[in-house]
């Protein structure tokens, strides 16, 4: 006699999968025995019918890349996928880059380093794109000798 019907309602008792079912194999007489739901509700009280537990990922593998990665390792351009624009969008480049100019220019303006005039030309420019850094917008200001002297 098979023990399907046993392992069927034990699953529907157990709240869980026929597979994960697990039967005393040296005590299956016993469930055979066993026809109605009372049975084995009483078997699964004795230990003799249990639920086994679910597998489980692990997430050991992952933790580890984690831990690689927040230290700088497996970032190389081996591991990247997508345009350099997919990991830090353009829009968001753009807007580092203008905020820092713009900061820059707000500086030397409330030193009185340059003119209101020269800030207002300075600031059309950036907003056009034409700094690529403030390094760059440094270098332009200094060479077109935008910058007041003394003070």
């Amino acid at each position: 006699m098979s023990l399907k019907a046993q392992r069927r309602m034990a699953a529907e008792i157990l709240k869980c999968g026929e597979n994960r079912v697990y039967f005393d194999p040296y005590l299956i007489e016993e469930i055979k025995m066993a026809i109605t739901r009372d049975d084995i509700r009483s078997l699964i009280k004795d230990g003799l019918i249990k639920k086994n537990y679910k597998k489980g990922i692990s997430n050991y593998r992952k933790n580890l890349r984690h831990q690689r990665k927040k230290r700088g390792l497996a970032r190389g351009l081996g591991k990247r996928k997508g345009k350099r624009t997919a990991r830090t969008p353009k829009k968001e480049a753009w807007m580092k880059r203008i905020r820092a100019q713009r900061r820059e220019l707000k500086k030397l303006r409330d030193r009185k380093q340059i003119t209101i005039a020269n800030y207002r030309k300075l600031y059309k420019n950036a907003k056009g794109g034409m700094f690529n850094s403030v390094a760059q917008m440094n270098r332009y200001i200094k060479e077109k000798g935008l910058l007041k002297r003394g003070r």
